[in-house]
């Protein structure tokens, strides 16, 4: 029955883990949207394309506190210690049991920070490529329309 456990234990964290992995297209700074026509400097890139798509996505309110990380790590510590059977496998199973408890914390904390009030807006670039821009609500922009980036910034022509 132990060694069941043994084996069912770190598979089960490991599809955890898994099911914790976010992966973020969006840029950090993400460009702000405007209507108005702004000049940044002649140095700034600018691009045309044509809005794609709009669509409804969670934007994180702000950074995890940690509190998911320091109770994920306990937990697995806790964890890691009772699969162990000697003194020193205890010590290695509660480290490896602390640090990955503590990332599914923290990833479980950052999906549940999340707002679901933004918008994710994909840009088709005349040169064929897309890029994708988040906001807190797409304003009067809609699908279909055409648009000019410069730097960071959205404009709608």
């Amino acid at each position: 029955m132990q060694r069941s456990i043994r084996v069912v234990v770190p598979l089960l964290c490991a599809a955890m883990l898994g099911a914790c992995a976010h992966y973020n297209t969006a840029r950090p700074n993400a460009p702000v949207y405007s209507d108005g026509r702004g000049s940044q400097g002649s140095n700034v890139a600018i691009a045309y394309g044509q809005v794609r798509s709009i669509e409804a996505v969670g934007i994180a309110k702000d950074q995890p506190h940690g509190a998911g990380a320091v109770l994920g790590g306990v937990v697995g510590a806790v964890v890691g210690r009772q699969m162990a059977d000697s003194s020193r496998g205890e010590n290695v199973g509660m480290v490896v049991g602390a640090v990955g408890g503590a990332l599914i914390g923290n990833e479980i904390e950052k999906n549940a920070r999340r707002d679901s009030n933004g918008v994710r807006v994909t840009v088709t670039l005349d040169n064929g490529t897309s890029r994708s821009f988040e906001f807190k609500d797409a304003g009067n922009l809609r699908v279909g329309d055409r648009v000019r980036i410069e730097g960071t910034q959205l404009y709608r022509i």
